[in-house]
């Protein structure tokens, strides 16, 4: 089962030093809203997400849909089968998208280790 892009969210103290940071790095930024605390930098496929004051910790994303460009791909797996995958599996969510919907949705569990898993399908 594809879950999707892959990329860090990284909840960061300082948004502008962790930005540079990261440039210094090769990541440029591709997405996001400084004066609202939080940007996305990409470096070739790799992508973080820069979180100033969103999240307590560093939290592990998957986009259903999107290539590593936020891309829409033509063919998918919607997160809502996903979460009935991970249902089947014995996982337990922490968040779940409505069944009852199309489109975009979310789910959330937690790993082993206390870290948030985020599934955050963009696309329709």
């Amino acid at each position: 089962m594809h879950l999707g892009h892959f990329s860090i969210s990284l909840a960061v103290k300082d948004l502008a030093a962790s930005r540079a940071f990261y440039e210094k790095l090769g990541f440029e930024v591709t997405g996001g809203q400084a004066e609202q605390n939080w940007l996305i930098l990409q470096n070739g496929d790799s992508t973080i997400g820069l979180f100033q004051g969103m999240f307590e910790r560093n939290v592990i994303t998957f986009n259903p849909g999107w290539d590593a460009r936020t891309n829409r791909l033509e063919e998918f797996i919607d997160v809502r089968d996903i979460q009935r995958h991970l249902k089947e599996q014995g996982l337990a969510l922490a968040t779940e998208a409505d069944e009852s919907t199309t489109g975009p949705a979310s789910l959330a569990l937690i790993d082993p280790d206390g870290n948030p898993v985020l599934i955050d399908q963009h696309a329709d």
